[in-house]
């Protein structure tokens, strides 16, 4: 098995994230099992629609927001990354509850995509359809 660049995986025992940065061959493991690869959902349902980061570029700026979902301590965006394509650069904020889900970068391009984690629903990306 080989990973890939910012990959995620999580422990369905612990609930332990990593992410990838440099790939290599081999099974992560924690909690003595196999972690579990996240892949990002992408839908136009309701679901989707709460969880899919938004991107938006203005003025040499770009605004990431994931608008509507909530942000209370049981259920929340845990994080938002921001990355060129190429994956060759990363930008990553933490969430708490509480606070708003965004996300804004100053001089990036619009070569670039994003994610969020949901801490019950997972990784998300952006509806391919928009």
């Amino acid at each position: 098995m080989s990973t890939e660049k910012l990959q995620l995986y999580k422990c369905e025992v612990c609930g332990n994230l990593i992410q990838v940065i440099v790939p290599s061959y081999g099974e992560l493991v924690c909690c003595s099992q196999p972690m579990k690869l996240q892949t990002v959902q992408h839908d136009s349902t309701e679901m989707g629609e709460k969880h899919a980061p938004k991107l938006e570029f203005r003025e040499n700026k770009s605004y990431v927001q994931v608008k509507t979902h909530p942000m209370l301590p049981e259920h929340y965006i845990q994080f938002i990354e921001v990355y060129k394509k190429d994956k060759s650069i990363l930008h990553l904020k933490y969430l708490n509850p509480g606070e708003i889900p965004e996300f804004e970068i100053t001089n990036f391009d619009d070569d670039i995509e994003a994610i969020e984690f949901c801490n019950i629903h997972g990784l998300w990306g952006e509806d391919k359809n928009d």
